[in-house]
């Protein structure tokens, strides 16, 4: 149990990490469109990308795929930009009925990408672990609780905007997915391949 504590810890802080922001600009980018109404899908979407991080884990602790870590540090922006860019389809689409499919699909493969970002520190910390479920099981708990609390701050930022402020809608989204490209583009071009 000590074991499984300690990965989920290790979870929480990948995540709600400050130094290493990309998971909490990609959950934003991700949860921006959204509201309480809406909280399902976005929490569907946190789970799928929690899911496929785990998955790409386990790929490089089993030793089943590895990843040139320069490349996918670089995509690892790529993917932020990519999910606030997607955004500007609620901007000009009024209606929240957007199809989820596509979101789930980029979701899942952005969340391989990501996985694979950590995937090198996660395979270290396993070397000596002959139980390599139980910390991947804590690891996944600890990704999905520190996702649920981005995106819960997401979503009541998003009320306090739409709703004490009276902002509209699009106008939010767009200035919001503005902001964290602009966020996003140094890390780009730290991380361009050479």
């Amino acid at each position: 149990m000590q074991e499984f504590l300690f990965y989920i810890k290790l979870g929480l802080s990948h995540v709600l990490d400050f130094g290493a922001y990309d998971h909490i600009l990609f959950l934003s980018a991700l949860a921006i469109p959204f509201t309480f109404k809406s909280w399902r899908r976005v929490l569907i979407l946190a789970t799928i990308f929690t899911i496929a991080h785990c998955t790409s884990l386990a790929l490089s602790v089993y030793e089943v795929a590895t990843v040139d870590v320069g490349l996918i540090e670089f995509l690892i922006p790529v993917t932020i930009v990519l999910t606030a860019l997607f955004n500007f389809a609620y901007v000009f689409k009024e209606s929240l009925d957007i199809g989820l499919f596509l979101h789930v699909l980029a979701t899942a493969f952005f969340g391989l990408i990501h996985g694979f970002g950590f995937s090198n520190y996660f395979k270290m910390l396993m070397a000596e672990e002959e139980d390599k479920i139980t910390p991947l099981l804590g690891f996944a708990t600890g990704i999905e609780l520190s996702q649920v609390t981005i995106i819960l701050v997401v979503l009541a930022i998003a009320y306090a905007v739409l709703n004490l402020f009276k902002v509209k809608r699009s106008i939010f989204i767009a200035i919001a997915s503005i902001l964290i490209i602009a966020i996003t583009i140094p890390l780009l071009i730290a991380t361009f391949p050479m």
